[in-house]
Order: C-alpha cells, then sequence, then structure tokens
C-alpha cells in the first residue's frame, strides 16, 4: 500500500469514527436540564443565591457561632455536606455552596478551573459574605482548594479539615470518566450522553458500601450533571493536567485534620500520610470500610472526628458546648 492509500484508509477510518460518535449522541442523547428545574428540586428556604464575577453561585448559610466553610468534590454539589451541616449547624455557622461547574451553580464563562482560578473564587465569595476567620473543610477537588486557599491565606483559616484530598502526583490510573474526558472524540460524546447508570457505576466507585448508593442520590447527580454547561465544564477541568503544588503544604502552620477513606479507589490512602508528613501540625484518621467521600458515606462518624479536632484547637473562651 501506497502512502497515498494508507492516508485515504486512515482518513475514512477517523470518517467513520467521528460519524459513529455524532450518531451515538442523536440517538442516545441526555438533554440539558434547565436551572429552573434545579432550583426547584435542589433548592429550600436556606437557599441564597450571590453573584460572582457574573456567576450566579448558589450557596446556604446556616446556624450561628464560628463560621466553618466547607467545599465539595467533584461532580457533587453543597448537598454533599447535607449529614455533616444537620450536626454542625447546632454550634456553627455553617456555610456550603456550589463550587463553579457543578451543582446549581453551574459553568462560568471562561471555563477557568484550576487551582488559582478556585482560590480566586473562594477569596471573592468570602469577601461578599465577610468572613475573614472561618475554619475550612474540603473533599476530594475541594480539599486540594481547601490546602491551597490555606497556604496562600494562612492568617483567615484558623483550623483547616481535609477529607481525602487531591494534590500528589500518582502513577494510578485515573478513573474511567476522567479518562474518557481526555480523548477528543469521546469527550464530545461525554458532553451529549450521560447515562443514568454511568452516574451510579460512578458512585460506587466512591461508596465502600454500594447498598447507600441510592435511587435518590443517582437521580441528584444525574439531575446536577445535566444542568445547561455542566458536562463541558467537566470535560475542561478534566483535561486539566494540573501543576504540582504540593510543596505549598510545607507553608501550612494552620492546625489540621485530615480524614481519609481507607477504601478510596479514586485517591490512594497512601496520600493520608504524605499529606501529614508535609503539613506541619496535621493528625490522621483512616476510617475503616469507607470509600472517597466520607463526608457523604459515613456523615456522623466523619463529622464527630472533626467537632472533636474543633473543640480541641479551639481558644478555651469560644469553645461551643456540644450537644446531647
Amino acid at each position: 500500500m501506497n502512502s497515498t492509500k494508507f492516508i485515504n484508509t486512515v482518513l475514512k477510518i477517523i470518517v467513520l469514527f467521528f460519524g459513529a460518535i455524532l450518531m451515538l449522541i442523536f440517538i442516545f442523547r441526555t438533554p440539558d436540564v434547565s436551572i429552573d428545574s434545579l432550583k426547584k428540586n435542589y433548592t429550600d428556604q436556606a437557599s441564597r443565591f450571590v453573584m460572582i464575577d457574573g456567576l450566579e453561585v448558589h450557596y446556604k448559610d446556616e446556624g450561628s457561632g464560628i463560621p466553618i466553610v466547607l467545599l465539595h468534590g467533584t461532580s457533587a454539589s453543597l448537598h454533599t455536606w447535607d449529614g455533616w451541616t444537620e450536626e454542625l449547624k447546632k454550634n456553627y455557622r455553617v456555610i456550603r455552596m456550589d463550587l463553579p461547574a457543578f451543582g446549581v451553580t453551574g459553568a462560568n464563562e471562561n471555563n477557568q478551573y484550576d487551582l488559582n482560578s478556585y482560590s480566586q473564587f473562594l477569596e471573592s465569595f468570602l469577601n461578599k459574605l465577610d468572613l475573614n476567620e472561618f475554619i475550612l473543610a474540603g473533599n476530594s477537588l475541594g480539599g486540594s482548594i481547601s490546602w491551597f486557599y490555606t497556604a496562600n491565606h494562612p492568617n483567615q483559616v484558623k483550623q483547616l479539615i481535609l477529607l481525602d484530598p487531591a494534590g500528589f502526583p500518582s502513577q494510578k490510573e485515573r478513573p474511567l470518566v476522567f479518562r474518557l474526558a481526555e480523548v477528543p472524540l469521546l469527550s464530545l460524546a461525554l458532553k451529549h450522553i450521560t447515562p443514568k447508570f454511568f452516574i451510579k457505576d460512578n458512585l460506587e466507585q466512591v461508596y465502600f458500601d454500594d447498598s447507600k448508593v441510592t435511587d435518590e442520590l443517582i437521580e441528584r447527580y444525574h439531575q446536577m450533571i445535566l444542568r445547561e454547561g455542566s458536562r463541558t465544564a467537566f470535560v475542561e477541568r478534566a483535561k486539566l493536567e494540573g501543576a504540582d503544588n504540593t510543596y505549598l503544604l510545607n507553608l501550612i502552620k494552620t492546625p489540621t485534620l485530615i480524614i481519609w477513606g481507607e477504601n478510596d479507589l479514586w485517591i490512594p490512602v497512601e496520600d493520608g500520610q504524605k499529606f501529614k508528613d508535609r503539613i506541619a501540625n496535621s493528625s490522621l484518621v483512616i476510617m475503616e470500610e469507607t470509600g472517597h467521600v466520607p463526608m457523604e458515606e459515613k456523615p456522623f462518624e466523619s463529622v464527630e472526628y472533626a467537632i472533636d479536632f474543633i473543640i480541641q484547637n479551639t481558644p478555651q473562651e469560644t469553645t461551643p458546648t456540644k450537644e446531647n
């Protein structure tokens, strides 16, 4: 076969493959869900909205006392903290939001989702709420935003809680959904085809106990990812190679609690010790039979670790009493 025939054959294969992808999109396309539908089903009397750089950000601000800011992970929403909020708001002011690219908030205009952009967003959000000092907690992506922000704003964050945070480069193969997002034609399909079983499979990866992956949970995650623009935002964020910023961990002197699910399939439990070794004033808790989202899979057990840590690191004169 000469070079011209070879090139023509390759082009035909590419055209056929691209055509097949377009056909799949046409047949199996999952329509976007409107923002009005999401607001109707996933906001309540505690929901508030604030404009940050042209983006209407959904957040909740509940309870009173020392402020605690909670940041969720990839493709999640502020609802991942429901169990923690029920306990914490008894004695603290609990603030949580849907981060840009996710939840009711959805995508931002420039599709910038690196740690610097998220840190700038968080700073703008906190300024809107006039928060100068607070406790910061985050899971997965929210965990990486939390430690990155703390390293750059040491006087604001009084205590830091990290749950299975992202950050360290890994030799472990990335979850399938992230690998698909890196392939141009397949990423195109991801922007239009999102079957519910795909969401179920991903949730069963991040949970240890699959029996806790309920139909209601699957439906909420599915509806959130179908928000207009969110699938494109996911693909854009997943394609970020991301610089290794873990050198910043050495700058953190803030009292820090690290909670890790022993059975995390997305980020290896060994990374918990890496964070503990890098953050000077830190402690590590490994939760048995727990996956990537301890605050969602085992909310009441994980929040007890957090509450004990907060009390131990709060000056006595402002320490709240735990309710029985």
